[in-house]
């Protein structure tokens, strides 16, 4: 006591020493240098893991060795360790073994993992426990497995739930693209088209396909020509038609029929739609399989918009969507080429997508992009893809619709505000302007009864003009002996308001002595016109006609067919007779 008070009254600054009982505690609690070295000698009498491990200890220094050198120089990944190893108890046997199905699929050729966790096999996962993964089991006595075969039945439910999608598996997906386009064609393996699936199917990554003539060799009655409007014309009655309905061309397609055209001289039809597929068939009507599909060509992420046949030899296929460029399939060689560009011209031609080819083959015209000013027509040589020259229509809006004369010479180019222009190709000029009467946002303009009209203007007979309201002014050319002739307000010979929706359609038949006009604006709306009395056919189509939203119409040259496309993707075949 007197010690203690002595240290608290500050009389000595000198600290008391230990006795034997508080070091015996100190060493017993702390422990002391002496005995943390015996017990480091004893504990290298037992192997450790990363004794074991020459990478961890490189060459198996002991740590006597260590303490020795001093550990300034040791890294600290050296002097600690995990210590993951299994429990005591046997695990490897309670693991289930892998099956040979399992074997298989580890074995399958498959890309290796991009990482493999070496501490999965040591993870044990019981499925019985939980009941969120008893379903995970192939046994119901099935119990622990390891972390690598958790993680494989983890993948395979999730597969089994979840399927791989297409774009994550490429022979997937071309596998159904090829029972698509099978189910698609299952009418063109006739006796007559003696083609299988996989022969008429066509790669739109080489643009390239089979020859004509080979689609043709076995299809005796394709190599006959076809009947012409010159070797088979008849008079028609006016105000009663007799047509008849065929068998519809091929099944339903996968989009509307944008665009569709008979060969000129083999009873082919071309149809094409924003499905960027072009697909040719066989028009032959009759059982056991009518009309079945020749070929088809597929063009990747390009919706067509237009598809013509070079005339007059019909050998070639011009077709386009809204880009910058157009293709040309030539049938004789099967080879596809790309027109890119218009050089000198690329300003005003942004889309191709609206062109047409003239009569007799030689120019194919563009209509270019519009402008405050108006709009162009670009032309060019059907055979070089060169830039010839440029028609130019005034007006707000630009070009509503262009056609060629019938001689092929020369076209009349009209604009969205009704003024028309007359251009002559032999002269590269404008020849003639004139206005539409009550035009109001005209839409469509056709020519038709080519060798009965004037021959400076094409030869055709009649015009006719379509407006946003509905209304068809058809007009008599015979008047317009020359291009001085031509009045600049013309008087229509008629007028027709049948359609009550805009005009989509003007289609004169070969011999001139028919004009269908149709609105793909309303379901059902077409009409036939006789000529020249322009009169209505009051019998059809009736309000029964299965005719649905109208998207392209064609006439066969020999004016005895008419072709109805719609926007379910179906082609009508109708014959007409008297």
């Amino acid at each position: 006591m007197s010690g203690r008070l002595s240290l608290s009254e500050g009389d000595s600054d000198d600290a008391m020493e230990k006795d034997d009982t508080e070091l015996e505690l100190e060493k017993l609690v702390f422990g002391d240098n002496t005995g943390f070295h015996e017990r480091l000698k004893s504990h290298r009498s037992e192997p450790t893991a990363l004794e074991n491990s020459g990478e961890a200890w490189g060459k198996q220094e002991q740590p006597g060795d260590l303490l020795e050198k001093g550990m300034e120089d040791i890294d600290d990944a050296d002097l600690f360790f995990l210590d993951s190893k299994p429990s005591a108890m046997n695990i490897p046997d309670l693991l289930p073994t892998a099956t040979s199905d399992e074997a298989g699929a580890q074995s399958d050729g498959g890309d290796p993992p991009a990482w493999v966790d070496s501490d999965d096999e040591r993870i044990v996962v019981s499925l019985a426990s939980n009941p969120r993964l008893r379903k995970l089991r192939t046994s119901e006595t099935e119990d622990l497995v390891n972390g690598k075969e958790y993680t494989k039945r983890l993948r395979r439910q999730f597969e089994q739930l979840c399927p791989v999608p297409e774009w994550a598996n490429p022979s997937a997906a071309k596998k159904r693209a090829h029972r698509k386009r099978r189910k698609f064609l299952n009418s063109s393996d006739s006796s007559d088209v003696n083609l299988s699936a996989d022969e008429i199917s066509i790669d739109s990554d080489d643009l390239s396909t089979q020859p004509l003539a080979k689609l043709l060799q076995n299809a005796t009655s394709l190599t006959q020509p076809a009947p012409t409007a010159s070797t088979s014309r008849r008079k028609l009655r006016p105000e009663v038609i007799d047509i008849h309905r065929l068998k519809d061309v091929g099944t339903a397609q996968l989009s509307s029929i944008a665009s569709l055209q008979f060969h000129h001289t083999h009873p082919l039809l071309l149809s094409s739609g924003p499905s960027s597929t072009i697909t040719l068939h066989h028009i032959s009507p009759h059982p056991p399989n009518p009309n079945p599909i020749l070929t088809t060509l597929h063009l990747r992420s390009t919706p067509l918009t237009t598809s013509l046949f070079h005339p007059p030899s019909g050998n070639r296929i011009f077709f386009s969507g809204r880009r910058r460029y157009f293709h040309i399939w030539d049938l004789e060689s099967g080879k596809v080429e790309k027109i890119s560009r218009i050089i000198g011209h690329g300003e005003n031609q942004r889309s191709m997508e609206r062109f047409k080819l003239s009569p007799c083959g030689r120019w194919m015209g563009l209509v270019g992009s519009s402008r405050k000013g108006g709009g162009t027509i670009n032309i060019l040589d059907a055979n070089t893809s060169q830039w010839v020259a440029e028609v130019r229509v005034e007006g707000k809006g630009g070009v509503a619709d262009f056609e060629w004369w019938g001689s092929g010479e020369g076209m009349v180019v009209i604009g969205k505000g009704g003024e028309a222009v007359e251009w002559d190709g032999r002269e590269k000029r404008v020849v003639a302007r004139w206005i539409d009467e009550g035009a109001v946002g005209t839409t469509v303009v056709a020519l038709g009864g080519h060798d009965a009209g004037p021959k400076p203007l094409g030869g055709d007979r009649w015009i006719a003009v379509g407006s946003s309201s509905g209304i068809v002014n058809v007009y008599d050319r015979r008047k317009w002996t020359n291009a001085s002739s031509v009045p600049e307000r013309p008087k229509p010979v008629r007028a027709f308001d049948q359609l009550t929706t805009p005009t989509s359609h003007l289609q004169f038949s070969p011999d001139g002595q028919v004009l269908c006009m149709a609105s793909r604006w309303k379901r059902d709306a077409l009409r036939l016109v006789y000529l020249p009395s322009c009169t209505v056919y009051r019998n059809w189509p009736t309000s029964s006609t299965p005719l649905g939203r109208i998207t392209s119409v064609a006439w066969a040259p020999s004016g005895g067919m008419l072709a109805v496309g719609n926007e379910q993707g179906k082609i009508s075949l109708w014959e007409v007779r008297g």
